[in-house]
């Protein structure tokens, strides 16, 4: 299996036939000079290349409704002064007597991308298309946008393919308000969104696209907005909003398939955006997604306006497609203080949804849906599910909130050496890569000798030189002066040496710590079931949740004998990996500033059916359990 890459010269036909600023960005270069950067870099090639093909009008119809697909196919016939009238009704478009042909093959791009990834024919892949999408609504064009690629692929997924829960990212920098509308009632759709807000002062101008716009009835917690309030938000914002909103979120949700509505105009050089993020990031961004759903992702194209970031960005997300390392983030990586604003307002929102997101906001935070763009503070969001009465905070408490947050989601710099490896007697005929270092540095002496002291297995030379290596080894890791490293201890030694670096751990700043044993090992005896660790054995036939921090599972393949109760507590329902999710709790102005008109929530319990979709080798998908303890150790320790 690999990576596909769908497209179709004909969508470069369509382009702008008069005089108009605000649209003659949305230009046929956008995916010839991509393009031209794919084939330049290699990348072309090593993806399978797929035909875009046109979307038929009943597949239109799974969104947009008879008489549109109608007016757009009468298009095809009109004059360049019919086209701009027409196009005058709606709000930033253009049309183009090839328009529906290009906005049919981009959407039966995405459908063709959906597909393949969902038969098996490859893993992943990008549907490089134009126009793009995620603005169009059931019956307008909007902001560039004909018809609904995402939208339709996602509903076609549902239809053809029999998929309860698809999760859609939207990383344009403009809110994809058409895919908010089509989906905000459905529960088997989880659509994210980022987008440049400014307290609702920048296009579409919509009060939905703030954070307490979560869905609506039975989709009511499905509709994830996460508002950016100001320009310039880079690397370390972005990666922030995925590790601590939407990673959450989506493991609880579980996917089976994976939209990315991805716009570039939210990289940096776009003059849409204003944003600094590096065309690197979403390489980084790509990756994290592929851990969901199988690794089925397929992305579809959407905005992205300066040319050269546009192309390099599309590059780097194809190569992490492709499996290829992502090249690390530079720049600052510590979030803005309003990006902190908005990630802590949508957690607040979304709190009352997701198991994920309850009893970990414990304090109330300055939240930018209740602070005026002048300043001012109004009572706040809750910032958990404990949160009893408004709270009015001053100023200098607002500031203590924000850094006790800051100190949560601080990002830090690539540490200078990648890995190390501390072994106790090198092997001469090891050889190891060149920018992998042989640590030979070790603790203090006295320091080794109090670690050491509780456990007899450490007593021997050898195992106590181990030890120093160890710890300089795990305090290089936690400093930032390493990224990783892999040590070795006499098998005697294992299990004491673990748990020295356990508790060496914790009692050095790291706030949770995932320990994976693989084999015989056993938990640590006076390890604390406090919620700061969670222990996961691999071994043996059967699996057991034998407290909520202490999982125990076999190898793939090896799962059974496991009793109903057990599988209950993993999150699965039977022997077949099935996953068994609780149920859920439950004036506009156009972008040029022309006023323009636009076309309950009440509590949500839905039990989604299970899903008999496998991945590609035959397995059922991977259960990933939903559960609150599980979804916390997905915050990195700081």
């Amino acid at each position: 299996m690999g990576t596909a890459l769908v497209y179709h010269e004909d969508m470069t036909a369509a382009r702008l036939l008069w005089d108009d600023p605000e649209c003659e960005i949305e230009c046929p270069e956008r995916l010839t000079i991509a393009l031209e950067r794919l084939r330049q870099r290699g990348l072309e090639q090593r993806c399978l290349r797929l035909a875009a093909r046109e979307a038929s009008e009943e597949e239109l119809g799974l969104v947009h409704s008879p008489e549109y697909v109608a007016l757009l196919r009468g298009t095809q016939a009109l004059g360049t002064g019919e086209l701009q009238a027409l196009s005058g009704q709606y709000d930033a478009i253009y049309f183009h007597p090839s328009t529906f042909h290009c906005a049919r093959l981009a959407a039966g791009a995405a459908l063709q991308l959906v597909d393949a990834v969902l038969t098996g024919a490859v893993q992943n892949g990008l549907a490089l298309v134009r126009p793009p999408g995620h603005h169009s609504q059931r019956a307008a064009a909007n902001g560039f946008c004909v018809f609904n690629n995402v939208a339709i692929a996602a509903k076609h997924a549902k239809q053809k393919h029999g998929l309860h829960r698809i999760l859609i990212v939207d990383w344009d920098i403009h809110h994809g308000q058409g895919i908010q509308y089509i989906f905000e009632d459905d529960p088997s759709v989880l659509y994210f969104s980022w987008h440049r807000y400014e307290h609702g002062r920048f296009w579409p101008y919509l009060q939905e696209s703030d954070t307490d716009a979560v869905g609506q009835g039975q989709g009511c917690g499905f509709t994830v907005n996460l508002p950016w309030n100001q320009v310039g938000m880079g690397n370390a914002d972005y990666v922030a909003a995925f590790l601590h909103v939407l990673l959450p979120l989506a493991f609880e949700f579980d996917p089976e398939l994976v939209l990315v509505a991805a716009g570039f105009d939210s990289a940096v050089g776009d003059p849409e955006g204003q944003m600094q993020a590096t065309p690197e990031c979403f390489a980084h961004l790509t990756q994290l997604l592929q851990v969901l759903a199988c690794g089925r992702v397929c992305a579809v194209l959407e905005g992205g306006y300066h040319l050269e970031s546009l192309s390099q960005s599309v590059c780097m997300m194809v190569q992490a497609l492709l499996g290829d390392p992502p090249l690390p983030l530079s720049g600052p990586m510590e979030p803005h203080r309003s990006a902190l604003e908005s990630i802590q307002s949508v957690r607040a929102a979304q709190a009352p949804h997701w198991m994920s997101l309850q009893q970990q906001d414990a304090a109330p935070v300055l939240s930018p849906s209740t602070r005026s763009p002048e300043g001012s503070i109004s009572p706040l969001l809750p910032g958990g599910p404990e949160f009893k009465a408004p709270v009015v905070q001053t100023e200098a408490q607002a500031v203590v909130a924000l850094s006790s947050l800051l100190d949560q989601l601080r990002l830090y710099p690539t540490p200078p050496l990648r890995t190390a490896v501390a072994l106790t007697e090198l092997d001469a005929a090891l050889v190891l890569p060149p920018d992998v270092l042989h640590w030979e540095r070790s603790a203090p002496q006295k320091e080794m000798q109090a670690w050491a002291r509780p456990h007899e297995a450490l007593a021997q030379d050898k195992s106590f030189n181990a030890l120093g290596k160890v710890l300089y080894l795990l305090d290089s890791i936690l400093d930032g002066q390493v990224s990783s490293g892999i040590a070795a201890t006499p098998a005697p030694a294992a299990a004491a040496t673990l748990d020295v670096a356990i508790q060496r751990g914790l009692s050095h700043r790291a706030q949770r710590l995932l320990c994976v044993a693989v084999g015989q090992l056993d938990r640590p005896l006076d390890l604390a079931d406090d919620g700061r660790t969670l222990w996961l054995n691999i071994r043996g036939k059967e699996a057991a949740a034998l407290s909520m921090f202490h999982v125990s599972t076999p190898l793939p393949g090896l799962l059974k004998g496991c009793d109903p109760v057990t599988w209950r507590r993993l999150g699965w329902t039977s022997q077949n990996g099935h996953r068994d999710p609780a149920p859920r709790a439950g004036v506009n102005r156009p972008r040029t500033g022309r006023p323009r008109q636009c076309p309950e929530a009440g509590p949500a319990s839905t039990r989604r059916p299970e899903s008999p979709l496998a991945c590609a080798d035959g397995r059922p998908c991977s259960p990933r359990p939903g559960s609150k303890q599980l979804s916390e150790s997905l915050t990195p320790p700081s």
